[in-house]
């Protein structure tokens, strides 16, 4: 049985005691959270504790906190004898240094304010020094998750850059492409079967391949047509920004 402490009360690690409480050979000994109040997801109030004085016995502990306060808060387990990991993509394994035994456990995926999703399919990358330590995040990852991939602090950064692109930018273009419709009284969901193929198709094919649209095929009246419908500056930038780089990495005459 793996004994895990939670620090958090965001997106992340609502999620992380979701999962880990359900998980086989896991116990979740106690959640953290500054605000008494923002413990209320978790279901046994008696394991919460809002005083860093009072940190119980545990075999990992997780930071489930943002960026900038990782460094901070890991000052508060400076004695503790259990792995002490954090859950960010972006933050190298160095802002643990205060720590006995520093890790990573770094769920890749996008957790959003009210939502709970399962852990099977979401990517864990961990790290560690010590690889006894690393054996048991490799453990505790395969609770939760099929897949369990040790990556360095570097190779994390990297997939994160990655992850910001397919995910956070290309939610961005949903946000404009619901403000297109939304300005033409067309309901945005009837695109939503076009997100999900471009989605799905990545099962079979790159995304290289996978590209389509007036500027890979270097159709210019349509793309000038399509200027001349946006009205809003900031999204003709961005329209003529990203077909310019398609027809750039595809070949097409400027």
């Amino acid at each position: 049985m793996i004994s895990v402490v939670i620090v958090g009360t965001g997106n992340v690690a609502q999620n992380l005691f979701n999962a880990l409480e359900k998980a086989n050979d896991v116990s979740v000994k106690q959640v953290i959270g500054r605000n008494p109040q923002k413990l209320a997801f978790v279901t046994d109030q008696a394991i919460t504790s809002s005083n860093f004085e009072k940190i119980v016995a545990a075999d990992i502990y997780i930071l489930a906190i943002s960026d900038d306060a990782i460094s901070v808060v890991a000052q508060n387990f400076k004695n503790i004898d259990g792995i002490l990991v954090h859950t960010s993509g972006a933050t190298s394994i160095d802002e643990l240094s205060t720590a006995k035994r520093p890790g990573i456990f770094y769920p890749l995926q996008t957790f959003t304010k009210d939502r709970i999703i399962t852990f099977n399919e979401i990517p864990i990358c961990i790290e560690s020094p010590n690889e006894d330590d690393l054996e048991l995040l490799k453990k505790l990852g395969n609770t939760l998750s099929n897949t369990v991939v040790e990556l360095d602090s570097d190779q994390r950064k990297t997939l994160h850059v990655a992850a910001v692109f397919v995910n956070n930018f290309t939610n961005y273009m949903y946000t404009v492409g619901a403000e297109i419709c939304s300005e033409h009284q067309i309901d945005f969901k009837l695109l939503q079967p076009l997100i999900k193929e471009t989605a799905s198709k990545l099962d079979k094919i790159t995304p290289l391949e996978a590209q389509t649209g007036p500027a890979k095929r270097g159709d210019q009246k349509t793309l000038h047509n399509h200027l001349q419908l946006i009205k809003d500056k900031h999204q003709r930038e961005l329209y003529t920004l990203l077909s310019n780089a398609i027809k750039e990495k595809h070949g097409k005459e400027l």
